[in-house]
């Protein structure tokens, strides 16, 4: 498949562009996260180990031990949109090398940060809602995430089901998926660079250690089944709450799902106003939510300059804003995370019927 091509980019990015460096050289800021946020990788990492710790070897009561691992999976999404998220996209820090110590917590949650940087950065941030192209919206059979996808018997429950699914989204990550993309060599219908000694090593190791430090481990202290009821809350509370987040962020109602050209494969806007139509924000005013999520409810600031550290994006917030006015772009936003989640199944109960 030959990849889609934008239109040539015109007055509005560059203006954006100019207007966001602007803004860091009269404040005198970096766009990387500075102490704010190597604090909070530090508090949400010190949280994480130390549950894992007293559910592995001080082994609570049957009812505090699950509610425990549902904790754990909350401190694992959190750590995952604060954390890994900054360092995969090069804004955790300055220095390089604590990016990938922070992307490489992705690695130790049982995933694998070549995939992710493959599926995310290259493919989803570049074709946002494209139809064949973005990876996120796959979800078939079981859900009909775009307009063109088909419609099948089932997808007319869907907005009623799809918790369960987004529930399994982790088991299927880890267990599954990052497999699946190893062996094709693809994402999708898109071809990934070819891995080399030392990222096959990472894949690999990592999937061990994980295998370790969340099966083996977990089976020898606390047996079977205790293992089980544990690690399956824990997996469902992160798979739905990092299922959640991202939805939200693009299979809303009032976002643009693309199809390229059928024989020129060209999308009609520029590759910024893409991603302003096909993105939406929710909650932006809501500090709790922005500081647990990463800032990734600022998903336009994101998508737009996602080599920025989200402790910026509430101030790129206002300027976007501006420029989308002045260059008359609608510019998607919930005001309130229940909106969005309701806006979500709405779309969900659409394309279920229509």
């Amino acid at each position: 498949m030959h990849a889609p091509k934008f239109a040539a980019s015109r007055s509005f990015h560059q203006e954006l562009k100019r207007r966001t460096n602007a803004y860091f050289q009269e404040a005198g800021k970096s766009t990387t996260g500075g102490k704010t946020l190597f604090f909070k990788a530090v508090l949400l990492t010190a949280a994480f180990v130390a549950v894992y710790l007293h559910l592995v070897f001080w082994t609570p009561g049957v009812w505090v031990g699950i509610a425990e691992c549902a904790l754990l999976g909350l401190i694992g999404a959190a750590i995952g949109f604060n954390v890994m998220h900054d360092g995969a996209h090069g804004s955790f820090s300055k220095k390089k090398w604590m990016n990938q110590f922070a992307a490489f917590t992705l690695n130790v949650m049982g995933g694998n940060s070549y995939m992710w940087n493959a599926k995310h950065n290259l493919i989803h941030h570049m074709y946002t809602n494209v139809e064949g192209v973005d990876d996120d919206l796959d979800a078939q059979p079981w859900l009909r995430l775009s307009p063109e996808q088909p419609r099948r018997k089932l997808h007319r429950f869907q907005h009623l089901y799809f918790w369960f699914f987004y529930a399994l989204l982790f088991i299927a990550w880890i267990f599954f998926m990052d497999y699946q993309k190893y062996f094709k060599g693809k994402i999708g219908e898109m071809p990934i660079k070819k891995m080399t000694a030392s990222d096959q090593g990472v894949f690999w190791g990592f999937k061990a250690l994980h295998l370790g430090l969340f099966v083996a481990l977990p089976i020898y202290t606390v047996g079977f089944l205790g293992w089980l009821v544990g690690f399956l809350a824990f997996a469902a509370v992160a798979g739905f709450t990092l299922s959640i987040v991202f939805q939200l962020a693009h299979t809303v109602e009032h976002t643009s799902f693309v199809v390229p050209h059928e024989t020129t494969r060209k999308i009609e806007d520029e590759w910024a106003i893409h991603q302003i139509k096909t993105t939406a924000n929710f909650a932006t005013d809501n500090k709790i939510i922005s500081w647990l999520v990463g800032g990734l409810n600022f998903q336009v600031e994101h998508h737009l300059f996602p080599n920025i550290s989200h402790v910026h994006y509430p101030a790129l917030n206002k300027i976007i804003r501006q420029m989308c006015e002045e260059f008359n772009i609608e510019y998607n936003e919930y005001p309130k995370m229940r909106y969005a989640v309701a806006s979500h199944v709405a779309h969900l109960r659409e394309l279920g019927r229509a």
